[in-house]
């Protein structure tokens, strides 16, 4: 479930509460974000349990990654398989709580997080496919506010802020491993981009904002939101200028780092209501 490391939890959960705050207009039902927040806990392990078996080879290859229960051969795949889905079942039913619909957009979404995995071997830019599927939580916090799944202006806006957000931030994260990924034959960002990566995060950046920008344009929030987002904006971009994207190390701080512009992004979307 990698509870020991909560930021990949953090990453899923706020683009749905990004759009739940919009969409109730912080008026919440603190049920729906308490629901929303333990379902994100569980997809998310659910999806690394699935990971962890559909990459155990590869894990096995990686110093990062080695020590991962399915690589290490301390879990079986049977179990964990069923672990996965014991998560998965159990996230729908708590989604369920708020209403059908969210448990509905969540569950659509599972085939995609299995698949992705795969991707790493038959896609160069699997980052991609990453941001479309777990930025879909964007779609539950709105759905879970409202019960509705005609979707307005305001959370596409949303969805492309935290899809070039996911963008920048797995990136960042794939240039942890880029020698191991080189010499084992796995694509990712780090190697696509290669020394270009820095030029490329600027612009997952400017898309990211401006997607938010549109959304609180959309929303019809006050100044503090596009405020907000802009001082996001700029804190990403501080990262980028501080990062040494050959050391490890540091595009691991980067990446946990960079949660802080999500948090930012909800102070903005509360403060938009009333300012």
């Amino acid at each position: 479930m990698r509870l020991h490391a909560p930021t990949g939890v953090v990453l899923y959960l706020l683009p749905g509460l990004w759009s739940f705050s919009l969409a109730s207009e912080w008026r919440p039902d603190l049920l729906a974000v308490v629901c929303l927040a333990i379902a994100a806990v569980l997809v998310r392990g659910a999806s690394c349990a699935v990971n962890d078996v559909i990459d155990k080879d590869i894990d096995a290859q990686v110093a990062r990654t080695a020590s991962r229960p399915v690589a290490a051969g301390t879990i079986s795949v049977g179990k964990a398989l069923l672990f996965a889905a014991a998560q998965a079942v159990a996230s729908l039913a708590i989604l369920a709580l708020v209403n059908k619909e969210t448990a509905l957009v969540v569950g659509a979404s599972y085939p995609l997080l299995v698949a992705y995995p795969y991707m790493k071997r038959a896609f160069p830019w699997h980052s991609a496919w990453l941001a479309l599927v777990i930025n879909v939580y964007a779609l539950a916090g709105w759905t879970a506010a409202t019960g509705r799944i005609d979707y307005p202006p305001t959370v596409f806006g949303l969805y492309a802020c935290g899809f070039f957000w996911t963008l920048f931030h797995d990136t960042v994260y794939s240039h942890q491993d880029k020698e191991y990924d080189r010499s084992i034959g796995v694509t990712s960002s780090a190697l696509m981009f290669g020394k270009s990566s820095k030029a490329w995060l600027a612009i997952f950046i400017a898309l990211s904002v401006a997607g938010a920008l549109w959304a609180g344009a959309e929303a019809g929030t006050g100044w503090a939101f596009h405020l907000l987002v802009v001082c996001a904006g700029i804190l990403l971009s501080y990262l980028v200028v501080r990062v040494n994207l050959d050391d490890p190390k540091s595009c691991w701080d980067t990446f946990v780092a960079n949660r802080y512009f999500g948090w930012i992004i909800l102070v903005a979307a509360v403060a938009g209501q009333f300012i």
